[in-house]
Protein backbone atom coordinates (compact mmCIF):
# COMPACT_ATOMS: atom_id res chain seq x y z
CA UNK A 1 0.00 0.00 0.00
CA UNK A 2 1.26 3.44 -0.82
CA UNK A 3 -0.10 6.87 -0.31
CA UNK A 4 -0.20 9.89 -2.52
CA UNK A 5 -1.23 13.50 -2.45
CA UNK A 6 -3.12 14.29 -5.63
CA UNK A 7 -3.61 17.88 -6.74
CA UNK A 8 -6.82 17.90 -8.77
CA UNK A 9 -9.16 20.51 -10.19
CA UNK A 10 -11.10 20.61 -6.92
CA UNK A 11 -8.06 20.66 -4.65
CA UNK A 12 -5.72 18.15 -3.02
CA UNK A 13 -6.79 14.68 -1.88
CA UNK A 14 -4.89 11.88 -0.17
CA UNK A 15 -5.31 8.45 -1.75
CA UNK A 16 -4.09 5.03 -0.64
CA UNK A 17 -3.57 2.41 -3.31
CA UNK A 18 -2.04 -0.96 -4.05
CA UNK A 19 -1.15 0.06 -7.62
CA UNK A 20 2.59 0.19 -8.33
CA UNK A 21 2.41 3.51 -10.15
CA UNK A 22 0.21 6.58 -10.11
CA UNK A 23 0.35 6.48 -13.90
CA UNK A 24 -0.79 2.83 -14.20
CA UNK A 25 -3.49 2.69 -16.90
CA UNK A 26 -6.00 0.88 -14.65
CA UNK A 27 -5.38 3.31 -11.81
CA UNK A 28 -5.84 6.30 -14.14
CA UNK A 29 -9.05 4.71 -15.43
CA UNK A 30 -10.42 4.26 -11.88
CA UNK A 31 -9.71 7.89 -11.04
CA UNK A 32 -11.30 9.02 -14.31
CA UNK A 33 -14.43 7.04 -13.40
CA UNK A 34 -14.55 9.12 -10.20
CA UNK A 35 -14.24 12.34 -12.21
CA UNK A 36 -10.49 12.84 -11.70
CA UNK A 37 -9.04 12.99 -15.19
CA UNK A 38 -6.14 15.36 -14.70
CA UNK A 39 -3.83 15.51 -11.70
CA UNK A 40 -0.38 15.99 -10.30
CA UNK A 41 0.50 13.30 -7.74
CA UNK A 42 3.24 12.99 -5.16
CA UNK A 43 3.97 9.75 -3.36
CA UNK A 44 4.02 9.86 0.44
CA UNK A 45 5.14 6.89 2.51
CA UNK A 46 2.58 4.63 4.15
CA UNK A 47 4.26 5.10 7.53
CA UNK A 48 4.01 8.88 7.24
CA UNK A 49 0.33 8.62 6.34
CA UNK A 50 -0.35 6.27 9.27
CA UNK A 51 1.44 8.63 11.65
CA UNK A 52 -0.38 11.74 10.44
CA UNK A 53 -3.87 10.23 10.29
CA UNK A 54 -3.74 7.76 13.21
CA UNK A 55 -7.15 6.25 13.93
CA UNK A 56 -8.68 7.72 10.76
CA UNK A 57 -6.18 5.68 8.74
CA UNK A 58 -7.30 2.50 10.54
CA UNK A 59 -10.97 3.32 10.00
CA UNK A 60 -10.52 3.92 6.27
CA UNK A 61 -8.46 0.74 5.89
CA UNK A 62 -11.11 -1.22 7.79
CA UNK A 63 -14.04 0.05 5.69
CA UNK A 64 -15.21 -3.11 3.97
CA UNK A 65 -17.30 -1.17 1.46
CA UNK A 66 -14.19 0.12 -0.25
CA UNK A 67 -11.88 -1.90 -2.47
CA UNK A 68 -8.27 -2.33 -1.43
CA UNK A 69 -6.85 -0.96 -4.66
CA UNK A 70 -8.02 2.64 -4.14
CA UNK A 71 -9.13 4.43 -0.98
CA UNK A 72 -9.59 8.14 -0.46
CA UNK A 73 -8.23 9.03 2.95
CA UNK A 74 -8.71 12.80 2.94
CA UNK A 75 -10.30 15.35 0.63
CA UNK A 76 -10.04 18.41 2.88
CA UNK A 77 -7.35 20.52 1.26
CA UNK A 78 -6.84 22.69 4.34
CA UNK A 79 -6.29 19.60 6.49
CA UNK A 80 -3.89 18.05 3.96
CA UNK A 81 -1.79 21.22 3.76
CA UNK A 82 -1.61 21.32 7.57
CA UNK A 83 -0.51 17.68 7.83
CA UNK A 84 2.13 17.60 5.06
CA UNK A 85 5.02 19.88 4.26
CA UNK A 86 5.68 20.57 0.60
CA UNK A 87 9.33 19.77 1.41
CA UNK A 88 8.28 16.14 2.08
CA UNK A 89 7.07 15.66 -1.47
CA UNK A 90 9.25 13.95 -4.06
CA UNK A 91 9.09 13.97 -7.83
CA UNK A 92 5.62 14.63 -9.28
CA UNK A 93 3.64 12.32 -11.55
CA UNK A 94 1.64 14.21 -14.14
CA UNK A 95 -1.53 12.79 -15.66
CA UNK A 96 -3.32 14.63 -18.40
CA UNK A 97 -5.58 13.06 -21.01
Amino acid sequence: MKGGIFFTGTGPIVILTTYESFSDALFVEKLAAKGIKKYIAYEVGEDAVKEKYGMHFKVVMGDLRQKDDLRVLDYDGHNIFNKFSLKELGEPVFCEP
